[in-house]
């Protein structure tokens, strides 16, 4: 199919049936930013360098004193070396934890690329700083431990002088060129674009980069982007919806009754970007991951993790905790969670449904011996009801017209070790 340059024609894509599949993606805020390391508690780190230069955010006050006045900005290049980055070790974290995808910035709004261009030139981590080419070294890592790879890319930049003076020259001399230089080098699956807010999208030129794109990059079949091409785009036009700690923006909502998949993005804990500021108590569990993961994906939604590695390459060690616990998760309960559909649209207390071609599944957030009612469900004659990595049998029956389910009280050791429980019913 041809697509035309105008929005309705292009909204008229479906969304690749992978991501929709996919469920669980590893989002990667890794750069310059990473080397302060500093915002205050719930604000974005990787915003410091639009932070440093406000005389009434600590940020210049700490910048000042452990930097000293005259370190700029660019100078955080001599210290960003990535000396214990490992691109396998990463992909190989991201596939233990259950994720399918990677979207990873190749560009955030201090206008450092993390992979080698010649359209910023010394202002890219393979011309200056650790001198190399992160985004070649993950899509090869990605491809040898079966995780999709994707790419973050920032619409506006902080200090480009087109930008700010003439956006609209800056969209077609500069930001389209890299994101078509971008999409044919790396070919990502995924295209999170951001930092839109201040123009609609007839500025940006978006509708131009999104009809050659679907028409004539080399991933046109496959490429999932995202929503963010003008403040006039969000939750209405684009591939995906995507919302940001539950909102959309603009004072926009997603409707529930949208049938292409929305991804939610959010970091484990406030920021993006790592944050040394942040306490343990800012993170959010391995139970409440689970928790968030099965209310998206039972609503039709994806979850887009955010982690933010440490300077020199290492992901800190409470993120991997976080992550390999969902992975264990996963590894029983995945059945109920990758390629799935909503079972019903309506907003679910303490129980997230799911449903496959050939089975029914109930997530729930407590101990699932006793007695269990899922008023969602009608009751059939014959149904067949287990609990996922357990090995003791559950009871079926008829609680006015609803499902009932009867579970043995047994041993952690014997209905699996939670901290969500899945009942998968079949007939």
């Amino acid at each position: 199919m041809i697509y035309e340059n105008n929005w309705a024609s292009l909204n008229s894509r479906p969304v690749p049936e992978w991501f929709g599949d996919a469920k669980f993606g590893i989002f990667i805020h890794w750069g310059l930013y990473s080397v302060p390391a500093y915002a205050r508690r719930g604000e974005y780190a990787e915003w410091y360098g639009s932070f440093m230069g406000n005389d009434d955010h600590p940020a210049k006050e700490f910048h000042e004193r452990t930097y000293g006045k005259n370190f700029r900005y660019a100078d955080f290049v001599s210290l960003f070396r990535a000396e214990l980055f490992d691109a396998d070790e990463w992909a190989e974290l991201m596939r233990d934890s259950g994720a399918k995808y990677m979207n990873f910035v190749s560009k955030h709004h201090d206008g450092f690329c993390m992979y080698k261009t010649e359209l910023a030139p010394y202002w890219n981590s393979s011309d200056v700083g650790p001198h190399r080419d992160f985004c070649a070294e993950l899509k090869e890592a990605c491809g040898k431990a079966g995780v999709r790879f994707g790419v973050y890319h920032s619409v506006y930049e902080w200090w480009h002088p087109e930008c700010n003076r003439n956006p609209e020259k800056y969209a077609l001399t500069h930001l389209i060129p890299m994101l078509k230089e971008l999409v044919e080098k790396y070919q990502p699956y995924t295209l999170f674009t951001d930092g839109e807010w201040s123009h609609p999208s007839s500025v940006w030129h978006s509708t131009d980069f999104l009809t050659w794109l679907y028409n004539e990059s080399s991933v046109r079949d496959i490429i999932v982007p995202n929503d963010r091409w003008g403040n006039d785009t969000r939750g209405i036009m684009g591939g995906n919806f995507t919302t940001e700690y539950g909102d959309v923006g603009f004072g926009r909502t997603i409707d529930k009754d949208n049938p292409r998949p929305f991804e939610e993005c959010r970091g484990i804990g406030r920021s993006f970007g790592f944050n040394r500021m942040e306490q343990p108590s800012d993170y959010m569990s391995v139970k409440d991951l689970l928790v968030l993961l099965c209310s998206l994906v039972s609503a039709g939604g994806n979850l887009l993790l955010n982690i933010g590695p440490d300077a020199d390459g290492t992901i800190p060690a409470i993120m991997k905790e976080r992550l390999l616990g969902m992975g264990k998760w996963l590894s029983v309960n995945g059945e109920a969670i990758y390629g799935s559909k909503p079972y019903t649209r309506e907003k679910t207390d303490k129980v997230w449904y799911t449903v496959q071609p050939d089975a029914l599944y109930a997530i729930i957030p407590d101990y699932p011996c006793g007695v269990h009612v899922f008023d969602r469900i009608p009751f059939e004659d014959g149904m067949k009801v287990e609990v996922l990595g357990a090995n003791k049998g559950v009871r079926a029956f008829c609680s006015d017209g609803k499902l009932g389910v009867d579970m043995p009280f047994a041993a952690p050791s014997e209905v699996g070790d939670g901290p969500l429980y899945t009942f998968k019913i079949t007939k």
